[in-house]
C-alpha cells in the first residue's frame, strides 16, 4: 500500500497534533461523531491534507482549526501546535466559554445547609416511621 506523504489518517493526526492523548481516544470521538472534516462527519481512515478544516470537540470545548502540516509521529507540544492553526472565530468561542464559565455561580454556594446531623437523621426517621407506627387502617 502506497500512502502518499502529504496525508494521514484522521485520527492518527489528532493524536500526533496532541488534540487526544492516545489514538485510541482520538478513534473514540471520530466513532461517536464528534469529528468533521471539512463540514462532513468523517471515519478514522479518512485522510487529512493540508488546508482541511477539521472541527472537533474537546470535552465540553468546541474547536475549528485548518490543518497546516501532516507529521507521522507525536511529537513535543510547540512541533504539534505548528500543525494547525485554530479559526479566529473558535478562538473567539473558546474565550467566551472560558469567560461563562469562570463567572458561573459556584454549585455549592446555593446549599443552605450541609449534612444533616444525626438528631436531624433521627428525627427524619421517626418522621418515615410514623405511618407504619399509627395508621389508623386496620391490620390484613
Amino acid at each position: 500500500m502506497n500512502i502518499p506523504a502529504d496525508s494521514l489518517r484522521i485520527d492518527k493526526w489528532l493524536w500526533c497534533a496532541r488534540f487526544f492523548k492516545t489514538r485510541s481516544l482520538a478513534a473514540d470521538e471520530i466513532a461517536k461523531n464528534r469529528v468533521s472534516v471539512n463540514g462532513q462527519v468523517v471515519k478514522a481512515s479518512r485522510e487529512v491534507r493540508p488546508g482541511d478544516m477539521v472541527a472537533l470537540r474537546q470535552g465540553q470545548v468546541p474547536r475549528t482549526v485548518q490543518v497546516l502540516g501532516i507529521s507521522h509521529t507525536r511529537g513535543p507540544a510547540p512541533v504539534a501546535q505548528q500543525l494547525y492553526q485554530e479559526t479566529a472565530a473558535s478562538l473567539l468561542a473558546r474565550e467566551q466559554a472560558a469567560e461563562q464559565r469562570r463567572l458561573a455561580p459556584e454549585p455549592a454556594s446555593s446549599l443552605h445547609e450541609g449534612r444533616p446531623t444525626k438528631r436531624n437523621r433521627r428525627d427524619l426517621q421517626q418522621l418515615r416511621d410514623w405511618d407504619d407506627r399509627w395508621s389508623a387502617a386496620l391490620p390484613d
